[in-house]
């Protein structure tokens, strides 16, 4: 049984691991290698997918956009393991891609690693659960509108992935980042289509 992830770049690991040997790497192979009972490090995942050169591809976000409405949909009901459809499961990126955004998202993820500890827990754990699955909803939602803007949807990642760090490492003050970022996606909708 693998360790429980604490942090981003042991995320990044996994992430390397599932590529490992592989032409191509689909949803499904990443998340086998990060595991699929906690929401926190799926939506990290996603998250730091949409931040990475990565949601520059065609249709990307948006069916990102599906996975994380389809996830916050079963955080909200209190699922114990996430189910995600076949279609978007079978979703491949190309190992060497994977390995870039990888690269790219290490030295940040030292950086962020160090600033994140456990406090006011209170905001992610039990009933703080609620709020952040409400509001990964409504990232879901804006996904697809952000996704004709060149690298937008990167905004809505970075605030996944605060609030997938957030549940995995119980940090409270993360996920007040978090909504902060949020607020910034809608300002950032409003004026793309104002």
């Amino acid at each position: 049984m693998k360790q429980k992830l604490s942090n981003l770049e042991q995320l990044l690991d996994r992430m390397d691991e599932a590529g490992e040997g592989e032409r191509e790497v689909s949803l499904d192979m990443l998340m086998d290698t990060i595991g699929k009972r906690s929401f926190g490090p799926v939506l990290l995942l996603i998250g730091l997918i949409l931040v990475s050169p990565l949601s520059g591809i065609p249709t990307l976000p948006s069916t990102m956009g599906v996975a994380v409405f389809l996830i916050a949909m079963q955080m909200l009901v209190r699922r114990q393991h996430i189910w995600l459809p076949g279609w978007i499961l079978r979703r491949k990126i190309g190992q060497q891609k994977l390995a870039k955004a990888s690269r790219w998202l290490r030295r940040p993820a030292r950086f962020i690693d160090r600033l994140v500890k456990q406090r006011l827990s209170i905001l992610v754990d039990g009933p703080g659960g609620w709020p952040v699955g409400l509001v990964c909803l409504m990232l879901a939602v804006t996904l697809p509108l952000l996704e004709p803007v060149p690298f937008a949807a990167s905004s809505a990642g970075v605030a996944l992935s605060c609030f997938g760090l957030a549940m995995i490492a119980h940090d409270g003050v993360l996920a007040l980042l978090a909504y902060s970022v949020t607020l910034g996606v809608g300002g950032l909708i409003v004026y793309s289509f104002m």
